[in-house]
């Protein structure tokens, strides 16, 4: 609960009263262009140095370069931060600071009830409130009493703070987010000096745009400490969460895998080449590896997907870590390649950063889309090992898993985030690397017998991994290609009886990978019950509170997330009959549920939501007692 409390005048203004809280949920959104992502993503850098613990849901619209002022180019920045720990980005803001009609008009809806609402009154004119669809001004019509309302003219305020520098009207407008964040440092108690470094550098080679940034960064700051304001401008107070000592940063999704591949390669032994066609949701990670190469990284920016991973099994035939990324589009334009990855047994790490719905849906918006796909989107019988990260800091760690699993049984192997994971920001442990296991990759040098020939397919009796042998290496000369070949000797083969071996030989090799992955474990509970939820992705975090919420209440419910979606753990058919009901949250039409109905013959129910969002804990909530309550 929230407890008001008087803090000191604030540099010779009023007292201000100060809110006392655990955890807040504060979104900014404007114009695409308003640099709303800038402001959110400095305010989290703000909030990680204050020591909460935090989780954020960047909002992109997918019209980039929508007309300003519409309700289609809306972007927004969410952060859920506080002292206790943090699993989602929040299902309702409690603070939204709105830099024009459309921003609130969009955003409105998700406010909590009493919740703040910061708008710029500047933005407010007969224009842009047509392009909101508003018959009203709602600052003035009372539409909003609902909530508490702190408007004044951001743009005006703006615009005097950087009037010394003499910039023109549109860069000096383009300062409004620097004031706005000024002033959300003020209202949560946090340092400007840490952006203020920030914006010299970024405008290093710009002094009257550095020095205009900064001013109206700590205008913004000003107003809050002496504006005469009374009502709704208050100053938030939440103490730093607890945290196992160590180094932390914040890291997104796409940051994070870049630094799993580069452990992943460090901990193979293996250069890494990485493949990717740039205009996708995981392009982030392709810009993170080109600063990376100094650890023996090659990135390669293609002109298209087929490109991309035909460079990306080259690379592997060479004998390097490779890998490639991109969205569900994507990967269909790749699959015919992957095919040839799984029939020539060669190993890639594929990243595939779900977005929503089919063709280009909603480039920007995140969705668990891809899960059949992953399993079953490609020609003949084409398997392939599918694990899954739950949060941005998880990224590293499963993708170091993916790149062991791909260069010891010597596949392909598909690793599954979303537009929520990738662009999403959380802190992050930086890791002890020597607590992880190297997994070394021993090419094959052995030259064969005089008068026998070299079989590149020879097989590890235990794992069924084919031998890997870097090209150029003496009396080793081979080829590998997409046409069937002989079990014996890797020449083409077209015979039935050969076919229907080589075909069960690559199913056994992957089914096999069960016997080297963890067992599945249960998150939250018992392993046996009335009701077990069960999730994948990025779905963790919302389940898990939810569950914790059910719990605290004295219900009887289990967690139990996978990881691992292709193979399944081999435990895990028996762990879900010792529930007598199993609820599945998933952000598609049930991909996971009907996994698991075929693979255990199962009654699993689905919880269903494709709207481009993330689920809300209050959703889940609400079907896990309907499911105990039946």
């Amino acid at each position: 609960m929230a407890t008001a409390v008087k803090a000191p005048a604030q540099d010779g203004g009023t007292d201000v009263g100060v809110i006392q809280k655990e955890s807040v949920v504060v979104r900014f959104a404007g114009d695409s262009g308003d640099g709303m992502q800038l402001t959110g993503g400095q305010f989290t850098l703000s909030t990680a140095l204050a020591g909460n613990d935090l989780a954020t849901f960047p909002d992109f619209p997918a019209e980039i370069r929508a007309p300003q002022g519409t309700l289609f180019g809306v972007s927004a920045f969410q952060i859920n931060f506080g002292s206790t720990r943090i699993e989602t980005a929040g299902d309702q803001p409690d603070v939204l600071i709105a830099m024009n009609p459309a921003a609130l008009k969009t955003n409105l809806p998700q406010l909590r009830k009493g919740g703040l609402i910061i708008a710029d009154t500047g933005e407010f004119g007969e224009r842009n409130l047509k392009k909101a669809h508003y018959e009203a001004n709602p600052l003035e019509d009372g539409s909003l009493d609902p909530w508490q309302l702190l408007a004044f003219d951001i743009s005006k305020q703006t615009l005097e703070s950087v009037k010394p520098f003499g910039l023109g009207n549109k860069d000096a407008l383009r300062c409004k987010n620097m004031w706005t964040l000024g002033l959300a440092l003020w209202m949560f108690g946090r340092d400007r000096e840490p952006l203020i470094d920030w914006l010299k550098n970024k405008f290093s080679k710009d002094e009257v745009l550095r020095d205009a940034n900064i001013a109206a960064l700590n205008a913004g700051h000003a107003y809050g400490e002496t504006a005469e304001l009374s009502g709704p401008l208050k100053q938030f107070r939440l103490a730093p969460a607890d945290a196992a000592p160590g180094l932390y940063r914040t890291i997104t999704g796409a940051d994070a895998i870049a630094l799993g591949l580069v452990a992943g390669a460090q901990l193979s032994g293996l250069p890494m080449f990485f493949g990717g066609y740039p205009i996708t949701p995981a392009s982030a990670i392709l810009h993170s590896l080109t600063k990376m190469r100094e650890f023996d990284v090659t990135t390669f920016q293609a002109e298209d997907e087929i490109a991309a991973i035909g460079a990306t099994i080259g690379a592997a035939w060479a004998g390097h870590l490779a890998v490639t990324s991109s969205s569900g589009p994507g990967i269909a334009l790749k699959s015919e390649a992957m095919g040839l990855a799984v029939m020539t047994e060669l190993p890639l790490v594929i990243v595939n950063s779900q977005r929503g719905g089919p063709s280009t849906g909603l480039p920007t918006k995140t969705e668990q889309s891809d899960l059949y796909q992953a399993v079953y989107g490609r020609n003949g019988d084409t398997p392939m090992p599918v694990i899954a990260s739950r949060s941005p800091a998880d990224c590293f760690e499963v993708t170091i898993e993916a790149c062991r699993l791909a260069v010891q049984f010597m596949t392909p192997v598909m690793l599954l985030t979303d537009g929520y994971i990738a662009n999403a920001a959380e802190p992050w442990r930086v890791p002890d690397m020597t607590d992880f296991e190297p997994f070394p990759v021993q090419f094959h040098t052995e030259v064969p017998a005089e008068g026998t020939k070299f079989n590149p397919f020879l097989r590890d009796p235990e794992t069924l991994k084919r031998v890997w042998v870097k090209p150029g290496t003496p009396g080793l000369m081979h080829r590998i290609g997409g046409i069937e070949k002989s079990y014996a000797t890797g020449n083409i083969d077209y015979s039935a009886e050969n076919h229907q071996r080589m075909t069960d030989t690559r199913k056994a090799k992957i089914d096999g990978i069960a016997n080297f992955i963890p067992d599945q474990v249960v998150e939250v509970g018992k392993d046996h019950g009335p009701l077990v939820v069960v999730g994948w992705g990025s779905t963790y975090g919302p389940i898990r509170q939810a569950v914790d919420l059910v719990r605290s209440k004295g219900h009887d419910v289990a967690h139990v997330h996978i990881r691992h979606l292709w193979p399944f753990p081999k435990n895990l058919g028996e762990l879900l009959k010792r529930y007598d009901r199993i609820l599945v949250p998933e952000m598609n039409t049930g991909q996971l549920k009907t996994l698991l109905r075929d693979q255990f013959l199962v009654d699993a129910k689905p919880l269903n939501k494709v709207s481009g969002q993330p689920f809300r804990i209050a959703e889940i909530e609400a079907a896990i007692l309907g499911m105990l309550n039946q």
